[in-house]
């Protein structure tokens, strides 16, 4: 008994100390690949000076209307993961990508992640560009940010465009995240191993190789970084503000969402409720998932370009 006592206890020890030697080579491999990959993000874009810090924003066209590009929650690189779409509506638009604090190339903050600094620095980079009319294009969370930004700014929000945009009414978001969770996921190194053994997200999508190890890289600089997990913590107080929001009666909206959203039965109700009172409202469905711009970008843009025509 004391002999397989022994045994079991040196096989438990060498179980435990596996494991500290595991986690240690994870914590240590995401330490020198994160400085590794610092010097190896390239820059785009420019850098517009927000609240005594830098704001990225990408610009690309040269056509007399602007439309400003809006994030979702988590997107790591904006400016890159909308390129499909820039690339579509760029040939008749001056197309606007901001990456907000934390996203992309900007910087991160510690201002309180809420609908209201949000905007207001959204509003901040737009100024420091002298560009005040424009056409408001969101995809997800945008649609809770945007809805605040159009009432704000009515005057020099022409249009508001939604890509499977999110709506206040929406079930399910007020429940509380796992912030220290997913923090701890950060700072462990486990984020890059779970990165790793989990594919190409990008696998198939219109988008080189080159782009897709930037998207990667920033991915793992971004995701669940400080200004980010602020920004999931307030996402249900934001969610809330929102609730009794409506844009505005005469600004054109079009809603382009997942014909078949399988977490929310009531998506295309919703989205139909926010346009019901609207004089120029649409919803169009679109065969796909959540990232609707990733294989719907020349659809998207065609119909966009459609429906502004009929609202002159």
């Amino acid at each position: 008994m004391k002999k397989w006592l022994r045994v079991l206890l040196k096989i438990l020890a060498a179980i435990v100390i596996a494991i500290v030697v595991f986690i240690a080579i994870v914590f240590i491999v995401n330490k020198v690949s994160s400085k590794s990959e610092q010097g190896k993000i390239q820059t785009y874009g420019q850098l517009v000076p927000v609240d005594g810090k830098n704001m990225n924003v990408f610009i690309q066209g040269e056509g007399e209307e602007t439309i400003v590009l809006l994030p979702g929650f988590g997107t790591a690189a904006p400016a890159l993961d909308f390129k499909p779409l820039i690339d579509e509506l760029s040939h008749s638009y001056k197309v606007v990508a901001i990456e907000p604090f934390g996203y992309g190339l900007s910087d991160g903050t510690d201002k309180e992640r809420t609908t209201e600094n949000i905007v207001s620095e959204i509003h901040e980079a737009l100024q420091s560009l002298k560009i005040d009319r424009y056409i408001l294009m969101g995809h997800s969370i945008a649609g809770i940010y945007g809805i605040d930004y159009a009432n704000k700014y009515t005057s020099e929000v022409s249009a508001f465009v939604g890509i499977d945009s999110s709506v206040p009414t929406q079930p399910g978001m007020d429940a509380e995240l796992p912030v220290t969770t997913f923090k701890l996921l950060k700072e462990s190194g486990f984020l890059r191993l779970v990165v790793k053994v989990s594919g190409d997200p990008y696998d198939g999508l219109p988008y080189d190789e080159a782009t897709k190890e930037q998207l990667t890289m920033l991915s793992l600089k971004n995701s669940n970084s400080p200004t980010t997990l602020n920004e999931m913590k307030n996402i249900s107080s934001n969610f809330k503000a929102a609730e009794h929001l409506t844009f505005p009666k005469e600004l054109p909206i079009i809603f382009f969402i997942q014909a078949n959203n399988e977490e929310i039965a009531t998506w295309i109700p919703l989205h139909e409720e926010q346009v019901k009172d609207s004089i120029h409202g649409k919803v169009m469905t679109f065969e796909g998932g959540h990232y609707l711009h990733h294989t719907k970008s020349k659809e998207i843009a065609q119909n966009f370009k459609a429906f502004m025509e009929e609202v002159k």
